[in-house]
């Protein structure tokens, strides 16, 4: 059922988007109780454009009023319909500066790392803009600190995984925002791909263990390479003994997610290109 009310202040809508499988929707939200926030201008199929616009013109109904559209980061499957959903509610967009340099739609906001976004209501709210690169150079967070809640993009999902693509990846950055997630004993996270998640601080600490996991293999493999007489493996001979863990058919996604640990590992003089 759409939208949902996970509390007064916070509604989640999902949207069919072309992103990652086995996820097939993007969550949006609506952060406020009289100024509200729209999170994620995702969907470009036009009936699920239609249900967003009326989401978002049915909050105006019930006497609240839309400030903005927040894009986390520039993600296909965050801003499939941002022209057509700023044009429909008449709202501007607002994101960080890397992603307002990536989207073709003017950003009438450019977010800053710190910086606070007050909205008025019954209960004033304050959500503070986290920018938390890694899997995408402009990727904010948006956190409450009154009510312990993160909204948390493409930073982690409770369906599917998440991708660091070395082309705009960056599995350090990436690794320590996860960290600093983790430090802000959050009591519900709030994703872009999945059901909303409890204990979240939990989650973001099995990422980062997973990806040391991941990492410690692929310096086993570079080891067990060398060893054999391979002075410089490619990635693609590394791939079968660090990601013999998982089906062979995630492969070329699992090559992307190598790359970027190598960078990684390259960045730390643990490997040479």
């Amino acid at each position: 059922m759409r939208p949902r009310e996970l509390s007064r202040s916070i509604a989640l809508f999902a949207a069919r988007t072309p992103t990652l499988a086995p996820a097939t929707h993007t969550n949006s939200y609506a952060l406020g109780t009289r100024e509200v926030l729209l999170v994620e201008p995702a969907t470009p199929f036009e009936d699920e454009q239609r249900a967003w616009i009326a989401w978002g013109r049915a909050l105006a109904a019930d006497g609240r009023r839309v400030v903005a559209i927040v894009a986390t980061h520039h993600h296909p499957d965050h801003i499939g319909g941002v022209l057509e959903l700023t044009r429909a509610l008449d709202v501007p967009l607002w994101a960080h500066a890397e992603t307002a340099s990536r989207v073709d739609v003017p950003v009438a906001r450019v977010l800053e790392d710190g910086e606070t976004l007050f909205l008025d209501g019954p209960v004033p709210e304050t959500w503070s803009v986290l920018h938390t690169p890694g899997h995408a150079p402009g990727h904010v967070c948006l956190w409450n600190a009154a009510e312990r809640a993160v909204v948390v993009g493409d930073m982690v999902a409770s369906v599917g995984t998440i991708l660091i693509d070395p082309v705009d990846g960056d599995m350090r950055a990436y690794m320590e925002q996860l960290d600093r997630l983790a430090r802000l004993d959050a009591r519900l996270a709030l994703p872009a791909h999945g059901e909303p998640i409890d204990r979240p601080t939990e989650l973001f600490r099995r990422y980062i263990a997973h990806r040391q996991m991941r990492e410690a293999k692929i310096v086993a493999a570079l080891a067990s390479r060398r060893a054999a007489g391979s002075a410089s493996p490619s990635a693609e001979e590394l791939l079968p003994e660090a990601y013999g863990d998982v089906p062979a058919t995630t492969w070329p996604i699992a090559l992307l997610s190598l790359r970027a640990h190598m960078k990684k590992l390259e960045d730390d003089g643990r490997a040479g290109r």
